[in-house]
């Protein structure tokens, strides 16, 4: 997901967005785990989508405590 969609998107469906990622990332580590994951390259693109959010909130954060020195 790009950073602009995510941008467009309200804290708590962020947040709930985040959650079902980190899900995501569970469950494809275990099924690279037992070996029938048939695209490794998601559990990068999932870890990206991950931290992508989590700047995005971060920074939000920082804005609303003025300014984002």
């Amino acid at each position: 997901m790009k950073a602009k969609e995510l941008r467009a998107l309200t804290d708590e469906e962020l947040k709930e967005k985040l959650k079902e990622l980190k899900k995501k990332l569970m469950n494809l580590r275990f099924q690279n785990a037992v070996g029938g994951l048939e695209k490794p390259s998601e559990i990068k693109a999932t870890k990206k989508d991950i931290a992508r959010i989590l700047t995005i909130l971060r920074e939000r954060e920082l804005q609303a405590k003025g300014g984002g020195e």
